[in-house]
Protein backbone atom coordinates (compact mmCIF):
# COMPACT_ATOMS: atom_id res chain seq x y z
CA UNK A 1 0.00 0.00 0.00
CA UNK A 2 1.31 3.44 -0.90
CA UNK A 3 2.18 6.11 1.64
CA UNK A 4 -0.57 8.46 0.37
CA UNK A 5 -3.21 5.77 0.97
CA UNK A 6 -1.85 5.21 4.46
CA UNK A 7 -2.14 8.94 5.16
CA UNK A 8 -5.75 9.04 3.98
CA UNK A 9 -6.84 5.77 5.58
CA UNK A 10 -5.55 7.05 8.91
CA UNK A 11 -8.41 9.57 8.75
CA UNK A 12 -11.03 6.81 8.55
CA UNK A 13 -12.74 5.75 11.77
CA UNK A 14 -10.59 3.01 13.27
CA UNK A 15 -13.53 0.64 13.57
CA UNK A 16 -14.24 0.95 9.84
CA UNK A 17 -10.73 0.27 8.55
CA UNK A 18 -10.99 -3.08 6.84
CA UNK A 19 -14.81 -3.06 7.17
CA UNK A 20 -16.20 -5.29 4.42
CA UNK A 21 -19.77 -4.00 4.45
CA UNK A 22 -22.71 -5.99 3.13
CA UNK A 23 -22.03 -8.58 0.40
CA UNK A 24 -25.03 -8.44 -1.92
CA UNK A 25 -25.96 -10.95 -4.59
CA UNK A 26 -24.24 -8.70 -7.14
CA UNK A 27 -21.02 -8.27 -5.16
CA UNK A 28 -19.28 -11.21 -6.79
CA UNK A 29 -18.89 -11.47 -10.55
CA UNK A 30 -20.49 -14.84 -11.26
CA UNK A 31 -22.11 -15.99 -14.49
CA UNK A 32 -24.97 -18.35 -15.20
CA UNK A 33 -28.13 -18.90 -17.20
CA UNK A 34 -30.66 -19.27 -14.39
CA UNK A 35 -30.27 -16.62 -11.69
CA UNK A 36 -31.74 -17.81 -8.41
CA UNK A 37 -29.36 -16.13 -5.97
CA UNK A 38 -31.12 -12.84 -5.10
CA UNK A 39 -34.75 -13.83 -4.47
CA UNK A 40 -35.88 -11.73 -7.44
CA UNK A 41 -39.15 -12.26 -9.23
CA UNK A 42 -39.18 -14.91 -11.95
CA UNK A 43 -41.49 -12.69 -14.04
CA UNK A 44 -41.31 -9.14 -15.31
CA UNK A 45 -43.75 -6.63 -13.84
CA UNK A 46 -46.66 -5.96 -16.25
CA UNK A 47 -45.84 -2.24 -16.20
CA UNK A 48 -42.16 -2.75 -17.07
CA UNK A 49 -42.00 -2.02 -20.79
CA UNK A 50 -38.24 -2.56 -20.88
CA UNK A 51 -38.46 -5.97 -19.17
CA UNK A 52 -35.19 -5.07 -17.50
CA UNK A 53 -36.14 -4.07 -13.99
CA UNK A 54 -36.85 -7.34 -12.21
CA UNK A 55 -33.14 -7.85 -11.53
CA UNK A 56 -31.12 -5.89 -8.99
CA UNK A 57 -28.75 -3.43 -10.69
CA UNK A 58 -24.97 -3.42 -10.74
CA UNK A 59 -23.94 -1.53 -7.57
CA UNK A 60 -21.30 0.43 -9.54
CA UNK A 61 -22.09 0.09 -13.25
CA UNK A 62 -18.74 -0.40 -14.98
CA UNK A 63 -19.54 1.42 -18.23
CA UNK A 64 -20.99 4.43 -16.41
CA UNK A 65 -18.11 4.48 -13.95
CA UNK A 66 -15.60 4.53 -16.79
CA UNK A 67 -17.51 7.27 -18.61
CA UNK A 68 -17.67 9.40 -15.47
CA UNK A 69 -13.98 8.84 -14.76
CA UNK A 70 -13.18 10.00 -18.29
CA UNK A 71 -15.42 13.05 -17.86
CA UNK A 72 -13.81 14.11 -14.58
CA UNK A 73 -10.20 13.12 -15.31
CA UNK A 74 -9.61 10.35 -12.78
CA UNK A 75 -9.32 6.57 -12.74
CA UNK A 76 -12.45 4.44 -12.21
CA UNK A 77 -10.93 3.15 -8.94
CA UNK A 78 -10.94 6.73 -7.64
CA UNK A 79 -14.65 7.24 -8.28
CA UNK A 80 -17.78 6.21 -6.40
CA UNK A 81 -21.25 6.63 -7.92
CA UNK A 82 -24.03 7.49 -5.51
CA UNK A 83 -27.43 9.11 -5.13
CA UNK A 84 -26.42 12.67 -5.86
CA UNK A 85 -23.73 14.55 -3.98
CA UNK A 86 -25.86 14.26 -0.85
CA UNK A 87 -25.06 10.58 -0.42
CA UNK A 88 -21.34 11.20 -0.88
CA UNK A 89 -21.41 13.91 1.80
CA UNK A 90 -23.18 11.57 4.21
CA UNK A 91 -20.83 8.66 3.48
CA UNK A 92 -17.74 10.79 4.04
CA UNK A 93 -18.96 12.10 7.39
CA UNK A 94 -20.01 8.65 8.57
CA UNK A 95 -16.79 6.99 7.47
CA UNK A 96 -14.39 9.55 8.92
CA UNK A 97 -16.04 11.13 11.97
CA UNK A 98 -16.31 9.38 15.33
CA UNK A 99 -19.59 10.56 16.90
CA UNK A 100 -19.08 13.02 19.74
CA UNK A 101 -15.36 13.28 19.03
CA UNK A 102 -14.47 14.48 15.54
CA UNK A 103 -15.53 17.71 13.87
CA UNK A 104 -16.49 19.03 10.45
CA UNK A 105 -15.56 22.52 9.25
CA UNK A 106 -17.85 24.53 6.97
CA UNK A 107 -17.84 28.11 5.70
CA UNK A 108 -21.39 29.54 5.88
CA UNK A 109 -23.50 30.73 4.23
CA UNK A 110 -23.23 27.47 2.33
CA UNK A 111 -25.10 24.36 1.18
CA UNK A 112 -26.99 22.99 4.16
CA UNK A 113 -26.34 19.25 3.75
CA UNK A 114 -22.86 19.44 5.28
CA UNK A 115 -24.35 20.57 8.59
CA UNK A 116 -27.23 18.08 8.34
CA UNK A 117 -24.87 15.15 7.80
CA UNK A 118 -22.63 16.27 10.65
CA UNK A 119 -25.57 16.51 13.03
CA UNK A 120 -26.94 13.11 12.06
CA UNK A 121 -23.52 11.57 12.69
CA UNK A 122 -23.00 13.38 15.98
CA UNK A 123 -19.97 15.21 14.63
CA UNK A 124 -19.18 18.64 16.00
CA UNK A 125 -19.78 21.47 13.54
CA UNK A 126 -17.17 24.23 13.31
CA UNK A 127 -18.28 27.29 11.34
CA UNK A 128 -15.84 29.76 9.78
CA UNK A 129 -18.05 32.32 8.00
CA UNK A 130 -17.20 33.57 4.55
CA UNK A 131 -15.78 37.11 4.47
CA UNK A 132 -17.59 39.69 2.37
CA UNK A 133 -15.48 42.23 0.50
CA UNK A 134 -15.65 44.22 -2.72
CA UNK A 135 -15.20 41.00 -4.73
CA UNK A 136 -18.02 39.18 -2.94
CA UNK A 137 -17.90 36.35 -0.42
CA UNK A 138 -14.52 34.64 0.02
CA UNK A 139 -13.35 31.89 2.39
CA UNK A 140 -10.92 32.76 5.16
CA UNK A 141 -8.47 29.93 4.42
CA UNK A 142 -6.15 30.77 7.33
CA UNK A 143 -9.07 30.74 9.78
CA UNK A 144 -10.39 27.48 8.30
CA UNK A 145 -6.99 25.89 8.78
CA UNK A 146 -6.81 27.04 12.42
CA UNK A 147 -10.33 25.80 13.14
CA UNK A 148 -9.56 22.39 11.63
CA UNK A 149 -6.29 21.94 13.51
CA UNK A 150 -7.51 23.27 16.85
CA UNK A 151 -10.96 21.66 16.65
CA UNK A 152 -9.86 18.11 15.80
CA UNK A 153 -11.67 18.21 12.46
CA UNK A 154 -11.62 15.22 10.14
CA UNK A 155 -13.31 16.97 7.20
CA UNK A 156 -13.23 20.48 5.75
CA UNK A 157 -15.96 21.18 3.19
CA UNK A 158 -15.21 23.80 0.54
CA UNK A 159 -18.09 24.53 -1.82
CA UNK A 160 -16.62 25.83 -5.09
CA UNK A 161 -18.49 27.49 -6.70
CA UNK A 162 -20.16 28.19 -3.40
CA UNK A 163 -23.91 27.80 -3.05
CA UNK A 164 -25.52 30.32 -2.60
CA UNK A 165 -22.85 33.02 -2.90
CA UNK A 166 -21.35 31.98 -6.25
CA UNK A 167 -17.66 32.43 -5.46
CA UNK A 168 -15.01 29.84 -6.37
CA UNK A 169 -11.91 28.86 -4.42
CA UNK A 170 -8.58 29.17 -6.24
CA UNK A 171 -6.68 25.89 -6.73
CA UNK A 172 -3.63 27.35 -4.97
CA UNK A 173 -5.71 27.96 -1.84
CA UNK A 174 -7.13 24.45 -1.91
CA UNK A 175 -3.65 22.97 -2.33
CA UNK A 176 -2.22 25.06 0.50
CA UNK A 177 -5.00 24.01 2.86
CA UNK A 178 -4.63 20.34 1.93
CA UNK A 179 -0.87 20.55 2.47
CA UNK A 180 -1.27 22.00 5.96
CA UNK A 181 -3.94 19.44 6.92
CA UNK A 182 -2.31 16.33 5.47
CA UNK A 183 -2.64 13.48 7.91
CA UNK A 184 -5.11 15.54 9.94
CA UNK A 185 -8.17 16.19 7.78
CA UNK A 186 -9.71 15.53 4.38
CA UNK A 187 -10.40 18.62 2.25
CA UNK A 188 -13.63 17.96 0.34
CA UNK A 189 -14.25 20.28 -2.61
CA UNK A 190 -17.89 20.27 -3.69
CA UNK A 191 -17.91 21.07 -7.41
CA UNK A 192 -21.63 20.60 -8.05
CA UNK A 193 -21.55 23.78 -10.17
CA UNK A 194 -18.02 23.33 -11.50
CA UNK A 195 -19.03 23.23 -15.16
CA UNK A 196 -20.11 26.89 -14.92
CA UNK A 197 -16.82 28.04 -13.38
CA UNK A 198 -13.61 29.29 -14.97
CA UNK A 199 -11.58 27.59 -12.22
CA UNK A 200 -10.01 24.20 -13.02
CA UNK A 201 -11.25 21.19 -11.08
CA UNK A 202 -9.52 20.24 -7.86
CA UNK A 203 -9.26 16.70 -9.25
CA UNK A 204 -5.99 17.86 -10.83
CA UNK A 205 -4.60 18.52 -7.34
CA UNK A 206 -5.24 15.03 -5.98
CA UNK A 207 -2.03 13.42 -7.25
CA UNK A 208 0.06 15.82 -5.15
CA UNK A 209 -2.45 16.11 -2.31
CA UNK A 210 -4.11 12.74 -1.55
CA UNK A 211 -6.20 14.27 1.26
CA UNK A 212 -8.32 16.12 -1.30
CA UNK A 213 -11.67 14.65 -2.37
CA UNK A 214 -13.99 16.12 -4.99
CA UNK A 215 -17.77 15.87 -5.33
CA UNK A 216 -19.46 16.17 -8.73
CA UNK A 217 -22.98 15.66 -10.00
CA UNK A 218 -24.99 15.25 -13.18
CA UNK A 219 -27.88 17.17 -11.59
CA UNK A 220 -26.93 20.69 -12.68
CA UNK A 221 -25.10 21.23 -15.97
CA UNK A 222 -26.14 17.83 -17.30
CA UNK A 223 -29.83 18.39 -16.47
CA UNK A 224 -30.35 15.03 -14.73
CA UNK A 225 -31.50 16.16 -11.28
CA UNK A 226 -34.21 13.50 -11.12
CA UNK A 227 -31.76 10.69 -11.93
CA UNK A 228 -29.74 11.42 -8.75
CA UNK A 229 -26.30 10.59 -10.15
CA UNK A 230 -23.49 12.04 -8.08
CA UNK A 231 -19.89 11.00 -7.58
CA UNK A 232 -17.14 11.17 -5.01
CA UNK A 233 -13.59 11.26 -6.36
CA UNK A 234 -10.82 10.45 -3.89
CA UNK A 235 -7.89 8.18 -3.09
CA UNK A 236 -8.79 4.70 -4.32
CA UNK A 237 -8.48 3.11 -0.88
CA UNK A 238 -10.81 5.72 0.61
CA UNK A 239 -13.29 5.06 -2.20
CA UNK A 240 -13.20 1.36 -1.24
CA UNK A 241 -14.07 2.30 2.35
CA UNK A 242 -16.99 4.46 1.19
CA UNK A 243 -18.26 1.64 -1.00
CA UNK A 244 -18.27 -0.70 1.99
CA UNK A 245 -20.39 1.84 3.89
CA UNK A 246 -22.80 2.38 1.01
CA UNK A 247 -26.19 0.71 0.60
CA UNK A 248 -26.09 -2.41 -1.60
CA UNK A 249 -27.75 -1.09 -4.78
CA UNK A 250 -27.29 2.69 -4.91
CA UNK A 251 -27.66 3.21 -8.68
CA UNK A 252 -31.05 2.26 -10.21
CA UNK A 253 -30.61 0.70 -13.65
CA UNK A 254 -32.90 3.21 -15.48
CA UNK A 255 -30.89 6.08 -13.98
CA UNK A 256 -27.61 4.45 -14.95
CA UNK A 257 -28.80 3.92 -18.52
CA UNK A 258 -29.97 7.52 -18.78
CA UNK A 259 -26.70 8.84 -17.37
CA UNK A 260 -24.66 6.74 -19.80
CA UNK A 261 -26.66 8.13 -22.72
CA UNK A 262 -26.17 11.66 -21.36
CA UNK A 263 -22.39 11.18 -21.54
CA UNK A 264 -22.35 10.33 -25.24
CA UNK A 265 -20.25 12.68 -27.41
CA UNK A 266 -23.31 14.35 -28.95
CA UNK A 267 -25.07 14.82 -25.59
CA UNK A 268 -21.91 16.29 -24.09
CA UNK A 269 -21.58 18.66 -27.04
CA UNK A 270 -25.09 19.98 -26.44
CA UNK A 271 -24.47 20.22 -22.70
CA UNK A 272 -21.35 22.32 -23.23
CA UNK A 273 -23.25 24.62 -25.59
CA UNK A 274 -26.01 25.09 -23.03
CA UNK A 275 -23.49 25.78 -20.27
CA UNK A 276 -21.92 28.49 -22.44
CA UNK A 277 -25.36 30.00 -22.99
CA UNK A 278 -26.10 30.00 -19.27
CA UNK A 279 -22.80 31.77 -18.62
CA UNK A 280 -23.72 34.46 -21.15
CA UNK A 281 -27.18 34.84 -19.64
CA UNK A 282 -25.68 34.98 -16.15
CA UNK A 283 -23.68 38.07 -17.09
CA UNK A 284 -26.63 39.68 -18.84
CA UNK A 285 -28.79 39.09 -15.78
CA UNK A 286 -26.11 40.36 -13.42
CA UNK A 287 -25.87 43.66 -15.24
CA UNK A 288 -29.63 44.06 -15.66
CA UNK A 289 -30.39 43.26 -12.03
CA UNK A 290 -27.68 45.61 -10.78
CA UNK A 291 -29.37 48.46 -12.67
CA UNK A 292 -32.72 47.99 -10.90
CA UNK A 293 -33.51 50.48 -8.12
CA UNK A 294 -34.88 47.69 -5.90
CA UNK A 295 -31.52 45.91 -5.89
CA UNK A 296 -28.80 46.67 -3.36
CA UNK A 297 -26.14 44.33 -4.74
CA UNK A 298 -25.70 41.48 -7.19
CA UNK A 299 -22.76 39.19 -6.54
CA UNK A 300 -20.55 37.91 -9.32
CA UNK A 301 -21.14 34.18 -9.67
CA UNK A 302 -19.40 31.16 -11.11
CA UNK A 303 -22.50 28.99 -10.72
CA UNK A 304 -25.75 28.92 -12.67
CA UNK A 305 -27.38 31.34 -10.22
CA UNK A 306 -27.04 34.86 -8.83
CA UNK A 307 -27.24 35.97 -5.22
CA UNK A 308 -29.07 39.30 -5.03
CA UNK A 309 -29.58 41.67 -2.10
CA UNK A 310 -32.76 43.76 -2.21
CA UNK A 311 -33.88 46.87 -0.36
CA UNK A 312 -37.12 44.95 0.30
CA UNK A 313 -36.55 41.24 -0.30
CA UNK A 314 -40.11 40.31 0.68
CA UNK A 315 -41.59 42.70 -1.87
CA UNK A 316 -39.26 41.32 -4.54
CA UNK A 317 -40.11 37.72 -3.61
CA UNK A 318 -43.83 38.50 -3.73
CA UNK A 319 -43.56 40.31 -7.07
CA UNK A 320 -41.75 37.38 -8.63
CA UNK A 321 -44.21 34.88 -7.19
CA UNK A 322 -47.14 36.93 -8.53
CA UNK A 323 -45.51 36.66 -11.95
CA UNK A 324 -45.27 32.88 -11.55
CA UNK A 325 -41.54 32.89 -10.82
CA UNK A 326 -40.23 30.91 -7.85
CA UNK A 327 -36.79 31.83 -6.51
CA UNK A 328 -34.87 30.67 -3.43
CA UNK A 329 -35.38 32.77 -0.31
CA UNK A 330 -32.00 33.04 1.44
CA UNK A 331 -33.04 35.33 4.30
CA UNK A 332 -32.67 32.61 6.94
CA UNK A 333 -29.01 32.09 6.03
CA UNK A 334 -26.40 33.87 8.15
CA UNK A 335 -25.62 37.33 6.79
CA UNK A 336 -28.21 37.12 4.01
CA UNK A 337 -31.31 38.60 5.62
CA UNK A 338 -32.08 40.66 2.50
CA UNK A 339 -31.10 38.17 -0.20
CA UNK A 340 -32.70 35.92 -2.80
CA UNK A 341 -30.94 33.37 -5.00
CA UNK A 342 -32.10 33.40 -8.61
CA UNK A 343 -31.27 30.50 -10.92
CA UNK A 344 -30.28 31.56 -14.43
CA UNK A 345 -32.90 30.13 -16.76
CA UNK A 346 -33.67 30.44 -20.45
CA UNK A 347 -33.54 33.95 -21.96
CA UNK A 348 -37.34 34.05 -21.86
CA UNK A 349 -37.46 33.02 -18.21
CA UNK A 350 -34.81 35.56 -17.33
CA UNK A 351 -36.75 38.30 -19.10
CA UNK A 352 -39.77 37.35 -17.02
CA UNK A 353 -37.74 37.83 -13.84
CA UNK A 354 -36.52 41.23 -14.96
CA UNK A 355 -40.00 42.28 -16.08
CA UNK A 356 -41.55 41.38 -12.72
CA UNK A 357 -38.92 43.31 -10.78
CA UNK A 358 -39.16 46.31 -13.11
CA UNK A 359 -42.96 46.33 -12.73
CA UNK A 360 -42.53 46.19 -8.95
CA UNK A 361 -40.26 49.25 -9.08
CA UNK A 362 -42.82 51.17 -11.14
CA UNK A 363 -45.66 50.18 -8.79
CA UNK A 364 -43.64 51.29 -5.76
Amino acid sequence: MSAPSQDVLALVREDLRGFAGYASARTHDVQGEVWLNANESAWTNPADATAGNRRYPDPQPAALREALASLYGCSPAQLLIGRGSDEAIDLLVRALCVPGQDAVVIAPPVFGMYAVSARLQGARLLEVPLREDEDGFVPDIAAIERAALEGQAKIVFLCSPSNPTGGAVAPAQIAALARSLRGRALVVVDEAYGEFSDQPSAVALMAAHPNIAVLCTLSKAHALAAARIGVAIADADLIAVLRACQAPYPVPAPCSDLASAALSPEALRQTRARVARIIDERERMRQALAALPAVRRVYASQGNYLLVRFHDAQAAFDALLAAGVVVRDQRAAPGLDDALRITVGTPEQNDRVLGALQAQAVAA
